[in-house]
């Protein structure tokens, strides 16, 4: 995928953050991977998340050598899957905050733009699972994640890679009370979105980010 001056700017859901610092979670809720706004994301349902990359990644390659290189690269699956689960949350809350929707058509937009560059459907499926963790059937779901970042980014008269972007995060955080359970890590996004080694967030350009800036 070529760069273009413009960018729309995608939130990974591989998340490769580094470590995060604020500590919470307990054992108050047992079966529970995190609990956000009172709901719970339990085990199984995280469990389930990782079965769909897992059963990606098997299809996506040849032989097993390939596999076991993938799941190599992807060892902290569940516990980047289960802050994704999370920060897909936080980001409906602010975006909602913000008064901020999403339509399909904006999504299918992106889509499209970006199938452009991969040479196809298949083509940006494959880069999604390898890149970013996302399988096939959640690519759309991720999309319109993407497609609200950068909305809400815009909204803020910032980037996806500014702390205001990354405080108007970590408040959402704060409204939806973050229980993490201490097996997947600490829970910190503001930290983890402007210190991270590699960042949630990366650029993508697509033809439907020049129109929209």
């Amino acid at each position: 995928m070529h760069r273009r001056r413009r960018t729309a700017l995608v939130l990974s859901a591989a998340i490769a953050a580094a470590p995060l610092l604020a500590a919470c979670g307990n054992d108050a809720h047992p079966g529970a991977a995190a609990v956000v706004d009172g709901q719970r994301i339990t085990v199984a349902q995280l469990q389930s998340r990782v079965d769909e990359v897992r059963r990606a990644q098997r299809a996506a390659v040849a032989d097993e050598t390939q596999y076991e290189q993938a799941v190599a690269r992807t060892g902290t699956l569940a516990r980047d899957t289960l802050h994704q689960m999370v920060l897909d949350r936080v980001l409906d809350r602010a975006a909602r905050d913000a008064g901020i929707t999403v339509s399909p058509r904006e999504v299918q937009d992106m889509r499209t733009g970006l199938e452009q560059q991969a040479g196809g459907s298949k083509g940006l499926e494959t880069a999604w699972l390898q890149q970013y963790g996302v399988p096939p059937q959640r690519l759309d779901e991720n999309l319109r994640l993407q497609v609200e970042a950068q909305k809400l980014a815009m909204a803020l008269h910032t980037d996806t890679s500014q702390p205001a972007f990354w405080k108007a995060l970590s408040t959402a955080s704060g409204e939806l009370h973050i229980d993490l359970n201490p097996r997947y890590g600490a829970w910190d996004v503001e930290k983890g979105g402007v210190d991270a080694k590699t960042p949630w967030l990366r650029n993508v350009s697509t033809p439907a980010a020049q129109q929209a800036a």
